[in-house]
C-alpha cells in the first residue's frame, strides 16, 4: 500500500533536480487551468520559487490567481510525488546572480547554466520575467515503493 513521505523525505525529494509542473487557475472563465513544466527551487525557509515570463498565459493567470500548485514526480521506479499549494507571497523582477544563475546551474550544470544566464540577459528576459515565491500551505505526498514489493 502506498505511503506518505515524511517531512525529511519530502524535503530531500524536492531538493533533487526534477522538473515541476505548475498549475494555476485560468484568468479566463472559458479556459481550463494553466499547467506547464517549470524549473523550481525549494527551501523550507523560503518556500517554492519559480520564474516565468509575466506576459505568458501562465504568468497572466498567476498574477490573477495569486496562488499555484506545483507537482513534482519521479519518473522512474519507485514512483513518488509531491504536490504543494499555496499563495504567492512575493513577486519581483529577477536578478541574474541571485535568481536566474543558481536556477540555471541547478538544471544545466555550471558551464551550461552560465551560458544560459548570459543568453537570458542578452535576450532582455529580465525585463519580462518575474520571480514568484509561494508559501506552502497544503501538501500531498505519495511513495509507491511498498506497492512494488
Amino acid at each position: 500500500m502506498s505511503t506518505r513521505l515524511t517531512v525529511a523525505e519530502r524535503e530531500a525529494f524536492l531538493s533533487d533536480v526534477r522538473i515541476g509542473v505548475v498549475s494555476v487557475a485560468s484568468d479566463r472563465p472559458d479556459r481550463a487551468p494553466v499547467s506547464a513544466p517549470v524549473w523550481y527551487d525549494y527551501s523550507p525557509e523560503t518556500g517554492v520559487t519559480i520564474m516565468m515570463n509575466a506576459k505568458s498565459r501562465k504568468g497572466v493567470a498567476l498574477e490573477s490567481a495569486e496562488r499555484f500548485v506545483l507537482v513534482v514526480q519521479s519518473e522512474s521506479i519507485p514512483y513518488r510525488y509531491v504536490t504543494v499549494e499555496g499563495p504567492v507571497i512575493e513577486t519581483r523582477r529577477p536578478d541574474t546572480e541571485q535568481d536566474l544563475l543558481p536556477l540555471a546551474v541547478r538544471y544545466l550544470g555550471d558551464e551550461g547554466g552560465k551560458a544560459y544566464a548570459k543568453a537570458w540577459e542578452e535576450a532582455g528576459a529580465a525585463e519580462t520575467d518575474l520571480v514568484y515565491v509561494m508559501k506552502p500551505t497544503h501538501w500531498n505526498t505519495v511513495d509507491f515503493t511498498s506497492d512494488l514489493g
